[in-house]
């Protein structure tokens, strides 16, 4: 057993054999599951629970894992680990640019897909851990409560993904510090070389755009040469 008993998974997957695999394997490993057979099931589900994680399968007849997990975005931050049949580069950063936390090419094996599922989990609770500093970093008209996690536009709060989140704990932490893309890769918990960099680099893009006034000549965000990325604030 795993210590997700107060844990609810929703898995959205076309495939009904797989879909109750999953939830099986999942519930076994102390999770709580709610299984959906398309994007529309999962909408109707969502309409009245709330879930902590979303594992979903990229390809599906009506509306794709892609397409639904832009909508996923729009409405709110759940973390969403995408299940794609493609292995291509160019298919998993689609999946990133939506908005996914993370990715697991098929076939895998369950014991992979927990390991991703509980490395995702890990990133808002670990960056929990409070270190001394201020309470609040101001990057122009927007604020970010360090302790809370929250990031405020005036009295707007600004939605954050699990892995933005992840990203503005770690610089929030250390403000004025670079960390490299190896660094990033591995506090977020990916170990998948190349792919991961590049993914850091998408993640970063989405992140500048709610922070800066100019996201393509970032102020508060910014690139280091030779160094990776740093948190500027004023």
């Amino acid at each position: 057993m795993s210590d997700g008993a107060d844990i609810h998974l929703l898995i959205v997957d076309d495939d009904e054999r797989i879909r109750g695999l999953l939830q099986k394997f999942l519930m076994r490993n102390g999770f709580w599951v709610t299984a959906a057979r398309s994007a529309a099931h999962a909408r109707a589900l969502l309409g009245g629970l709330e879930f902590d994680l979303i594992v979903l399968d990229v390809m599906m007849p009506g509306e794709d894992g892609i397409t639904f997990t832009r909508w996923l975005r729009r409405e709110g931050s759940t973390p969403i680990l995408l299940l794609t049949a493609k292995a291509e580069t160019g298919n998993r950063i689609e999946g990133f640019e939506a908005g996914a936390d993370d990715y697991l090419p098929k076939p895998f094996e369950p014991k992979e897909l927990l390991l991703r599922i509980n490395a995702i989990l890990r990133r808002v609770p670990a960056a929990r851990q409070a270190e001394q500093g201020p309470k609040f970093l101001h990057l122009g008209p927007v604020r970010y409560d360090v302790e809370r996690g929250e990031m405020w536009s005036g009295q707007e709060l600004v939605r954050l993904t699990a892995t933005e989140s992840a990203l503005m704990r770690i610089f929030a932490a250390k403000p004025g510090e670079a960390f490299s893309r190896e660094q990033l890769v591995a506090d977020l918990g990916r170990d998948d070389g190349q792919a991961s960099a590049r993914a850091v680099d998408v993640q970063i893009t989405r992140l500048r755009r709610k922070i800066e006034t100019d996201p393509k000549q970032p102020r508060y965000l910014q690139t280091v040469r030779g160094a990776g990325y740093m948190l500027a604030p004023d």
